[in-house]
């Protein structure tokens, strides 16, 4: 049987390995130029990995598998890297935070955390790619960026790049979250497929100095957390960076804001996420086009593909910073402008994230002064959840499949699909 693959990230490496030693004919078609540019944004950058029930995807995945998936990913490290893998637990029963955030309504979110870091990654995927390639039923194919992917009348299925066809007997679409306009494409031809597509993550990225958090830092690394606002959204915290940098992240037509640790190199600052959950109703149907037109206006305010940077102190009173205090941004000065987010986020949202920044202050006093930084925008976005059950040779595994959101849950949704096919 002709298998074809589309996106090499983590949860094409959780069906691969379930599949590699068959007779199958495996072909991955990725459209990087090679695997070090490889579009796996969660294994490219960060790497951190968690087992979890509460947060990762929706679909059942018991811990068994997930620690399966964590293994695979460290013992990809040599013995002398492994040491630099840190390690948390956020919010078990011991923790002496636990109590402190539950008193002020926040659901602190349990996991236990390994972190390889960026600098890591590297070496990580070389390995996992060069394992691979070595086998003689599995072909590589880069710069292939698939368009269209329909069935044909002999039930193969036709696979569509910029200058080529394929025909396989079965496809598994992973390609990410950065895969969402091939899904809607697919889901165009065959509306079927589409369960639900009225999620998108939209918020900030905030950043504050090491000693105000350390205390939690060293407790956790990662500490999560939720709050159902008073406008109703849900709020939560996501990839806390201790010691760790702001980055951009490229879409083709705008840039949003994210952010990193590494394994050796060390800022002074920490870093995560504040996002706002929004879940819209009939006739909404674009969550993608909501989250990027939000990008793209703060992109305009900041210039130059550029993304904008205020002081927490100016985003409450809705000013222009135009002076930084005693934070100094992690992000290259270059690709950030200080202005006003307020010109760029909903009003619902920009008040359901001071509601939440302001209780996060309650708890630890440090996170609210007034010169800790915003940059935005930052988005999460949700492809349509999908159907797999409605083709028996066409599969969507991964975030594209609107069913996961984490390294882990994507590797595990893999494994799955490709336990299922060889049985």
């Amino acid at each position: 049987m002709k298998i074809g693959i589309i996106g090499f990230g983590a949860a094409a490496i959780g069906f691969i390995n379930e599949i590699k030693d068959s007779k199958n004919e495996i072909t991955i078609l990725e459209r990087s130029k090679d695997i070090f540019s490889s579009s796996i944004s969660g294994i490219r950058s960060d790497g951190k990995i968690f087992i979890s029930n509460s947060m990762g995807g929706d679909i059942d995945i018991s811990p068994v598998i997930q620690k399966e998936v964590v293994n695979f990913y460290i013992d990809k490290l040599s013995e002398s890297d492994k040491k630099n893998v840190k390690t948390g637990t956020s919010f078990n029963r011991n923790s002496k935070f636990f109590n402190r955030f539950y008193s002020k309504g926040f659901e602190p979110v349990n996991a236990d955390f390994w972190h390889i870091g960026t600098d890591q990654l590297g070496i990580v995927l070389k390995n996992i790619f060069d394992e691979l390639s070595s086998k003689k039923n599995i072909n590589f194919l880069f710069n292939r960026r698939v368009n269209d992917i329909s069935l044909n009348d002999d039930s193969t299925i036709n696979v569509k790049t910029q200058d080529e066809n394929f025909n396989f007997d079965y496809v598994v679409v992973a390609a990410g979250r950065s895969g969402h306009k091939l899904v809607k494409s697919i889901s165009g031809s065959y509306p079927e497929l589409v369960l639900s597509n009225n999620i998108v993550d939209i918020g900030i990225r905030y950043e504050l100095p090491d000693h105000l958090v350390e205390e939690l830092n060293e407790e956790m690394y990662e500490f999560k957390v939720r709050l159902k606002t008073k406008t109703g959204y849900k709020v939560r915290t996501f990839c806390n960076n201790p010691s760790g940098f702001v980055v951009e992240e490229e879409y083709d037509d705008f840039v949003t804001v994210n952010g990193h640790s590494n394994s050796k190199v060390f800022s002074d600052n920490t870093n995560f996420a504040v996002l706002c959950s929004t879940s819209f109703t009939h006739p909404f149907n674009d969550p993608f086009g909501y989250g990027s037109y939000i990008s793209k206006l703060a992109n305009i305010l900041a210039g130059d593909r550029k993304v904008l940077l205020q002081t927490y102190s100016d985003f409450l009173e809705s000013k222009r910073t135009k002076k930084l205090g005693r934070v100094k941004p992690t992000l290259d000065e270059k690709k950030l402008s200080l202005g006003d987010i307020n010109l760029a986020l909903p009003r619902r949202i920009g008040i359901s994230l001071t509601e939440f920044i302001e209780k996060l202050g309650e708890v630890m006093p440090g996170i609210a002064y007034p010169d800790n930084l915003l940059y935005a925008i930052e988005v999460k976005f949700y492809s349509n959840k999908i159907n797999n059950n409605k083709f028996k040779n066409l599969k969507f595994i991964g975030d594209c499949s609107g069913h996961t959101r984490s390294i882990v849950y994507a590797t595990s949704h893999g494994k799955i699909v490709g336990k299922k096919l060889i049985k």
